[in-house]
């Protein structure tokens, strides 16, 4: 009996409406098997492949034909390749192999940068199965809004992780691209708790700077951050020695204080974004609970953990309430908020910029170093420097199409 025939065809040309329906049609007239198909459309310009089947009662001349004629008469391009069973087989025998995702962004994608980075694809014997642009089209004139970037890799096969993650990590600093590197599986694509830092995460400040500056102690006490922040200084010791210096401030000045907090570029995007999803939100910050709860009515934030500041007759005392929330205690409170919410670690998503934000980044599912200090970039899985907040969105595979805006 004889063997049924594999062919590859692949199709070029101008994208128009009805070149997929014309060339099926041919398809379904034969009885052909589609055993893999594939489009992509690169400003207007078509590229569709099919890997056919036909059966051992088709002959192929007829068919190949039919579809030449199709072809000029859609003025396309229509090429034929011939594939051996065995060829078809090692082919299927592929599947089943580790995938991976590489997203890359930041303003602009330059030639150098995708590169740098499909060389090191190629150097660790993966194989590039598409390329994905989740940004908008970008116009060449300049404009109000900041250009972004952003193109997704899916990649296969057997590699060392944290060796191509090192590698990567060397061209996104050379070369100021963000770069991140997951694992393609059920958990990338289901997570469902966002955990923030709030201090130079979600809002643009460092909120007991502010209160310091009124409190007539900012220099002293930014010394103190800054250290803390950089991993210098143990976290929960130097709170204490800042929450110190507000002694005496008035109660009134926190509120007036909150109102005048700006967001990060992006927040109210990403938050907007994530609770039309569906997703869990929490601030997990080592700041103070009152700026927080304020943060958590305007957004729309499902929980909070921070500091409680002590006040008396109408006045800060100097002292909090409480235990300290550090970098221990965020990803204690990450994982009781999880198991809480029936939800898996690996479902997680941690933000954050500072040292103490380390612990939880690396416990979450997903851990992103945002605008962070070196010693947290090095030591977080993930980075994201280029863009605002709402580049997280990138990194969980959403397209700007898909997203909503804010005002």
């Amino acid at each position: 009996m004889a063997a049924s025939e594999i062919i590859l065809v692949n199709i070029s040309g101008e994208d128009r409406p009805g070149v997929t329906s014309a060339i099926t049609a041919i398809f379904a007239n034969h009885h052909v098997n589609i055993l893999d198909v594939g489009q992509a459309v690169i400003h207007d310009t078509l590229s569709l492949g099919f890997l056919i089947e036909l059966p051992a009662t088709e002959e192929a001349s007829p068919i190949l034909k039919e579809l030449v004629f199709k072809a000029y008469e859609l003025d396309i391009k229509i090429n034929f390749t011939p594939t051996s069973h065995d060829d078809y087989h090692q082919w299927v025998s592929g599947q089943g192999k580790a995938r991976f995702i590489i997203t890359m962004l930041g303003h602009k994608l330059t030639a150098q940068q995708l590169a740098e980075v499909t060389c090191v694809i190629h150097e660790h014997g993966l194989n590039i199965d598409f390329i994905s642009r989740l940004s908008g089209r970008i116009p060449l004139e300049e404009s109000d809004k900041p250009s972004r970037a952003c193109v997704e890799l899916s990649v296969r096969g057997e590699v060392n992780h944290e060796e191509i993650k090192t590698r990567l990590m060397d061209i996104a600093h050379r070369l100021r691209v963000d770069i991140a590197f997951q694992v393609d599986n059920l958990h990338r694509r289901n997570r469902r708790l966002v955990c923030f830092d709030m201090d130079s995460t979600l809002i643009q400040a460092e909120v007991i700077d502010i209160l310091a500056d009124a409190a007539g102690a900012g220099e002293e006490v930014r010394k103190i951050t800054e250290a803390a922040m950089a991993g210098e200084l143990d976290f929960s010791e130097s709170f204490r020695r800042r929450v110190a210096l507000l002694e005496g401030l008035e109660e009134s000045r926190l509120q007036q204080i909150a109102e005048s907090l700006p967001l990060t570029d992006g927040a109210e995007r990403l938050v907007t974004m994530l609770k039309q999803l569906g997703y869990k939100t929490a601030i997990l910050s080592g700041g103070f609970t009152f700026f927080g709860r304020y943060l958590q009515r305007k957004l729309g934030i499902d929980f909070v953990h921070a500091n409680q500041l002590e006040i008396r007759e109408g006045r800060l005392t100097g002292k909090h309430v409480g235990a300290i929330v550090d970098g221990q205690k965020k990803a204690e409170l990450l994982q009781f908020i999880a198991q809480q919410e029936g939800i898996e670690l690996e479902q997680t998503i941690a933000i954050g910029d500072g040292a103490n934000d380390l612990p939880m980044l690396k416990l979450a599912g997903l851990g992103i170093a945002f605008h962070a200090k070196p010693v947290v970039q090095q030591n977080a899985e993930h980075a994201l420097s280029t863009l605002g907040l709402d580049g997280v969105l990138y990194f969980l595979g959403f397209r700007d199409r898909d997203v909503v805006t804010t005002p």
